[in-house]
């Protein structure tokens, strides 16, 4: 199975405010926009971004190839614990994730 980022053609991720990060999935065609939409799983990325399943919110927008989720912050932009100013650490996440 190949990486996100074998399909993909950008993966970003970066701050929604400061209680949210969203993760942007340019998949540059409607070939590999339905590779993505299909094999990338909702419950898989939540897992893998350590999130519950419910908090996830999941945008899969047909007409511009994108495949855009929306997590809650681990910590809120900016405090002690925030570990990633701008957000931009969970794209490597998901562009490693395999998909059927």
């Amino acid at each position: 199975m190949p990486e996100l980022r074998a399909v993909a053609q950008k993966v970003r991720s970066k701050n929604a405010g400061p209680f949210w990060l969203t993760i942007d999935i340019f998949c540059g065609s409607s070939d590999a926009f339905e590779r993505v939409r299909t094999g990338l799983a909702t419950d898989a990325v939540a897992a893998a971004l350590d999130t519950p399943t419910q908090t996830l919110k999941r945008f899969d927008i047909e007409d511009l190839n994108v495949v855009k989720i929306s997590i809650p912050r681990p910590a809120v932009q900016g405090t002690v614990q925030d570990r990633d100013m701008h957000g931009a650490a969970v794209a490597a996440l998901i562009a490693e994730m395999e998909i059927e």
